[in-house]
């Protein structure tokens, strides 16, 4: 195998790799920026804003899925009544 061809599917591979870093950092940040302009509680900002920041991607994906996804319509709305 020549030296060129193993370089190349290195880069190849480190390309890639980086773009998925790029936008899993991407991500991170929204979410970061989600959580301080929410209008949730201050102690929940807190500790979500830290579950995030700490976690990093993990945290990011938790919060996405758990707090996103309820204020989408998952989550637990009261609407209110007319009489």
């Amino acid at each position: 195998m020549e030296s060129g061809s193993v370089f190349a599917g290195f880069a190849g591979i480190m390309i890639v790799f980086w773009i998925l870093a790029l936008i899993a950092s991407i991500f991170w940040i929204w979410m970061l920026i989600d959580v301080l302009t929410s209008n949730m509680e201050g102690t929940e900002k807190i500790l979500w804003f830290l579950v995030v920041f700490f976690l990093h991607l993990l945290g990011a994906i938790i919060y996405y899925a758990v707090k996103r996804s309820s204020a989408r319509g998952g989550g637990t709305t009261t609407t209110p009544t007319t009489t």
